[in-house]
């Protein structure tokens, strides 16, 4: 039935079905149902709703109940209550992903849950926790025998979504005759964390930050995402995939978007994510000259192994386990500003943040520390402002201090949800806001696919070895002072609080 035919509500809350396929898997059991408890938990999802886990294991309740438990989160004396009545919520079909008669079974099971709660119009979620080899499968087995054809299907689908542009496309002409693009959620956890949501508010909220946020002022963006271990023997699953595909051209790239955008003429999902994809097509390709590429080897003192030291990983291998590349915006807003992205594992700390720093001052103060805004998506969510003041007392000498807004110490009686949570909420309520469209695909992968040719060609360059637990290759200082990024070492001992100097000049 075309769902025209049927009035959209303003929400969901009684009676969902949701199913989660990979019910017995890693993805399900550590983030896919502690989301849906977490969201039971905090009073964000009815205790109508039904939850079926869906995989090829033979499992009973109790069984996949000991699988999920542990990875819950207890918040208070009441947790124990409620997991015991999330659980309730839960039921459990066992079948292969691309034949039917396991679908036959899930069919009977989700009609019999809907004629017991009377559901005149049914609204279904199929969760993809699956790996994409079997995507396809799924889906067509949804459509033939569970899809909700008088009511409501949604499909959230989570990545890698392809491997480059031809099977971006590939994947996306199978779905396309399946689901609507208005059924399907492409699952980027990184657009359900706080800062990454707060960044359009930030923005374009606060106009002594919007009015510099531009090339006029701004001398350098940087988007930086450090891990601080290494593959710890998924090094084969890691080998075909390499940091930009498990991190940049995804999670690393929606952030770029935001940062970059223009303001949207609303709230509404299609009017963010119009604004995204201008400012994909107002990129320049990426420069493979350009680029700084590294893989971890042993640790200086040999305590850590190097990558072509797990067993797993083929030998010698090229993989990249370091990226730096810098992007080009050719609009009114960034023509000029150099926006560089960096990503690496086996680092010396784990931490996401992005870096926007401001053109230096002139004149007397032309040797002070530029000014930065910082926004730390993780760990410790926090946005933060680096400025240079007077040093306390007689002192005539200026430091660099900060105005603060770190989300432990400012919201400590709030409930930040997880990034997992924000987003099934979203797509129980069909909100598109934080989910990937098809064109907005299309165009990150025109994007990224001419460099991973290269990178994974039979001339493909050899990545600079960088020891475990440092900052990573040695040119990248040299790498970020080349684009835009000004290093003020001498003078910039940012520390804080600060304790009167000794001497006094």
């Amino acid at each position: 039935m075309p769902s025209e035919q049927v009035p959209t509500p303003i929400k969901f809350e009684r009676n969902t079905v949701i199913v989660v396929f990979g019910a017995s898997g890693d993805l399900a059991k550590k983030k896919t149902f502690p989301a849906l408890f977490g969201l039971y938990r905090e009073g964000y999802l009815d205790p109508s709703t039904k939850i079926i886990g869906y995989a090829r294991s033979k499992l009973t309740i109790a069984e996949l109940t000991e699988r999920i438990q542990p990875h819950l989160k207890k918040t208070n004396e009441q947790s124990d209550l409620k997991i015991k009545e999330f659980f309730k919520m839960v039921t459990y079909v066992s079948g292969n992903y691309d034949t039917d008669d396991g679908y036959i079974t899930l069919r009977a099971h989700i009609e019999e849950l809907e004629e017991k709660c009377n559901v005149e119009i049914p609204h279904r979620l199929f969760y993809f926790a699956l790996p994409p080899s079997v995507f396809l499968s799924v889906a067509k087995q949804i459509k033939k025998l569970v899809y909700a054809e008088n009511g409501f299907t949604r499909v959230i689908v989570e990545k890698p979504f392809g491997h480059d542009l031809e099977s971006a496309r590939a994947l996306q002409n199978d779905l396309a005759p399946l689901f609507k693009e208005k059924e399907i959620f492409r699952i980027d956890h990184y657009l359900g964390k706080e800062l990454v949501k707060n960044l359009t508010v930030l923005r374009f909220g606060n106009q002594f930050l919007n009015a510099s946020w531009n090339k006029e002022n701004l001398q350098s963006v940087q988007i930086s995402f450090k891990e601080p271990f290494g593959t710890e023997g998924r090094g084969g699953y890691f080998d075909s995939i390499g940091i930009i595909r498990d991190v940049m051209q995804n999670h690393l790239l929606q952030i770029l978007t935001l940062v970059t955008m223009e303001r949207p003429q609303s709230f509404n999902p299609e009017s963010i994510r119009n604004e995204k994809v201008k400012v994909l097509q107002a990129m320049k390709p990426i420069d493979v000259n350009d680029i700084l590429i590294g893989q971890y080897g042993k640790s200086i003192d040999g305590t850590k192994p190097a990558y072509l030291d797990d067993e797993t990983v083929k030998k010698g291998s090229k993989c990249i386990t370091f990226a730096a590349m810098t992007f080009h915006i050719d609009n009114e807003r960034w023509r000029g500003v150099p926006i560089m992205m960096r990503a690496g594992k086996a680092l010396n700390e784990g931490k996401v943040e992005i870096r926007l720093q401001y053109k230096s001052s002139y004149g007397v103060f032309s040797d002070i520390p530029n000014n930065e805004l910082v926004i730390r998506v993780q760990p410790d969510a926090a946005v933060y402002m680096k400025f240079n003041a007077k040093t306390p007392g007689l002192s005539n000498k200026s430091q660099v201090t900060d105005l603060d807004l770190t989300y432990s110490s400012r919201y400590k009686d709030f409930w930040i949800p997880e990034a997992y949570e924000v987003l099934i909420r979203d797509a129980l309520l069909e909100d598109h806001s934080n989910f990937v469209r098809n064109d907005e695909l299309d165009v990150s992968w025109e994007l990224f696919t001419p460099l991973l040719n290269y990178l994974e060609g039979p001339d493909a360059p050899q990545p600079e070895v960088y020891p475990y637990g440092t900052r990573g290759p040695k040119g990248l200082k040299e790498y970020m002072k080349n684009h835009g990024y000004a290093l003020h070492e001498k003078n910039n001992c940012y520390t804080w609080p600060v304790t009167t100097p000794k001497n006094i000049d």
